[in-house]
């Protein structure tokens, strides 16, 4: 074999790995961002729910003065769910564990006041409140099917390697406890 063509494989060979290189990062770098804009997504309808709950609290206000605990509990819950650093997922998701509870509990009291249920703008916040929890579900798994990619992307084998060398790690996906969500309101009265 010559020298001429051994220099022009360890040419190709260099080229093609810088391209790999190149390639990769720049998928990381997609994904990286692609979580990101999920993320913002997820803040974006939190921010909403956050703005609607004030106008829903005074709405009931009119109709069940009698149920302020279930009010203030409602306020507390906003309140705590907005002071959480939004880098700690797993404070976010509590509080918004304990947010997404206090909220059923004010639509549950709507049951016993036939006309708070008629009211035009409960079932309009009611209506908009659902509406953006459902925006959040669908936000909350564009979010988590980004960070998946990034962790595949990551932990896969070449990838892992521009991976370590760039500093590309791990995120953590946005998981709130289902079980407690699911779980029936008790009102009491």
């Amino acid at each position: 074999m010559s020298s001429t063509l051994i220099i022009v494989l360890v040419v190709a060979l260099a080229v093609g790995l810088a391209g790999y290189v190149i390639m990769a990062y720049n998928k990381f770098v997609t994904l990286r961002n692609r979580s990101k804009e999920a993320w913002s997504d997820i803040e974006v309808q939190m921010k909403r729910r956050y703005d609607l709950i004030p106008n829903l609290v005074e709405t009931v206000k009119g109709y069940a003065a009698h149920e302020g605990k279930t009010l203030e509990n409602v306020i507390k819950a906003r309140n705590m769910a907005m002071a959480v650093n939004p880098e700690d997922m797993k404070k976010l998701a509590q509080s918004e564990n304990i947010l997404s509870g206090a909220l059923k509990s004010v639509f549950a009291l709507s049951e016993n006041y036939p006309a708070l249920k008629a009211n035009e703008n409960f079932i309009e916040l009611q209506r908009e409140l659902r509406d953006t929890e459902d925006k959040i579900q669908a936000a909350r798994r564009f979010y988590n099917g980004n960070v998946l990619a990034l962790n595949t992307q990551v932990e896969s084998f070449p990838s892992n390697i521009i991976a370590a060398c760039f500093h590309f790690e791990k995120q953590n996906f946005f998981e709130m406890e289902e079980a407690q969500a699911s779980q029936p309101v008790n009102v009491k009265f």
